[in-house]
């Protein structure tokens, strides 16, 4: 299925600031590359979140202001990032161990592809331009204790990212909980894809059509706030 491209929707800051709604206080939370960044910069006032990446920081902040980054301090994406108070460094295999260990509340990843039963696949084998290893994102599908994913609903082909099976490598099997894309907060439940919220100014028609599975409408589906 090939879906055409629309330019409606949410932007990536809108996307990522819906997600860190979600996110509850006092949460221990591990960013994905991509989309899945901007988190840190959109979490509401008054709510505590301590952030891991796996190149070994606890507790970083939001990315500096231009021109103050300093090259010593970034995340696994290799971008800038600020330290909060109490915030601490350790070994990568440290790192890798309070995932493994269970110890990471809560997962926000980038996807090219997720199946209508929770299955992901976030990575390649060679495509052109594509992410070419999986990284730590297999420790953390099975180690973290939610997992959510922030990505278009559309590939930039216009092919849909929401599908009935992954045809890329799987990242893991039945993870993924929920969904935020420019277009729709959608729900991996039993029964398959459940549109929870719609983006402004797109119809529930607009996003069926643009989704490679079947989605089921939960009742009284709401309009996302940017």
């Amino acid at each position: 299925m090939t879906a055409e491209l629309i330019h409606a929707g949410l932007t990536r800051d809108e996307m990522a600031r819906r997600a860190a709604r979600d996110i509850p206080d006092g949460a221990y939370v591990n960013l994905g590359i991509g989309i899945p960044e901007l988190v840190a910069a959109h979490i509401p006032p008054g709510r505590e979140v301590i952030y891991h990446t796996e190149n070994g920081v606890m507790g970083f902040g939001p990315p500096p202001p231009e021109g103050e980054e300093d090259p010593e301090l970034i995340n696994a994406g290799k971008k800038p990032i600020t330290l909060l108070p109490g915030a601490s460094f350790f070994h990568h295999a440290d790192s890798f161990a309070m995932i493994r260990g269970g110890h990471i509340d809560f997962c926000i990843l980038g996807a090219m592809q997720v199946a209508r039963n929770g299955d992901l696949a976030n990575w390649s084998t060679g495509a052109p331009g594509a992410i070419p290893a999986v990284g730590g994102a297999m420790d953390l599908v099975a180690g973290a204790g939610r997992i959510v994913v922030i990505t278009e609903h559309c590939a930039k082909d216009g092919s849909p990212k929401l599908v009935d099976a992954c045809t890329y490598p799987l990242t893991g099997r039945g993870v993924v909980a929920r969904v935020f894309t420019d277009l729709a907060v959608v729900d991996v439940t039993s029964e398959g894809f459940v549109l929870r919220e719609i983006a402004p100014g797109v119809d529930l028609d607009t996003v069926r059509r643009l989704t490679g599975a079947p989605l089921l409408a939960a009742a009284g589906i709401k309009t996302i706030e940017p």
